[in-house]
Parts: C-alpha cells; structure tokens; sequence
C-alpha cells in the first residue's frame, strides 16, 4: 500500500472509530492529538473518564493487532500523560487505554484496556 493510500485509508478508519464512540454515548474530544510524546488517534471522554484509542486497520483484526508494539504503546502512555496534565485532576484523571481493530470489510473490534 502506498503512503497516500495508508494515510486515507488511516484517516478513514479513525472516522469510523470516532462515530462508533460517538454511537456508544461518548464524546470525542480529540482527533490525532499531537503532543512531545507522540500521537494519540481518538480521545474519547466516558463520563469524568479520558479514553486514549489507539486505532489500527488491517485485513483481518488479529494482523491489526500485530502491529501495536511496545515502543508504540510507551509513547501512547507518554502523550496522554501530557495531554491529561491539561485536564483539573492532572495524572490522577480517571483514563483507561483502548484499541480498536478494523479489518478490511470495515468490521470494528473494541479491546478496552487493551495493555494491562
């Protein structure tokens, strides 16, 4: 896949992430929100609580899985201490880490608190 094409086929899949959040009650509060750390896909807010998603398409949702590795999910944890040192509780905000997998018929899988 070229890079245009992983881009907007990325942009994409996080559109549809962010509409089943919205689907499901929560309200997204960001979108690609870049800090020092690195990226964070979708903010979603549940209540008083931050949901950080990290969003991956693939063909099938275990080869989307496959590719969130343990330098990627340092600099998730990094970037969302950064963002939610912004929120009133600072790091004592409730948050919890999330991934959703999308294979290529657009089938969404949700893995809440996806690295504990």
């Amino acid at each position: 896949m070229s890079g245009a094409v992983s881009y907007h086929a990325g942009l994409c899949a996080e559109d549809r992430v962010a509409a089943e959040y919205s689907r499901r009650g929560a309200a997204i509060v960001g979108r690609r929100w870049r800090g020092r750390g690195g990226e964070i896909d979708v903010i979603a807010r549940e209540g008083s609580a931050l949901v950080f998603i990290e969003v991956k398409a693939s063909r099938s949702h275990a080869r989307a899985a496959e590719r969130i590795g343990a330098r990627q999910i340092a600099r998730l944890y990094d970037a969302a201490a950064e963002y939610v040192a912004t929120e009133p509780d600072g790091l004592n905000t409730e948050m919890r880490f999330d991934v959703a997998l999308m294979d290529r018929t657009g089938a969404i899988e949700i893995r809440e608190n996806a690295f504990m």
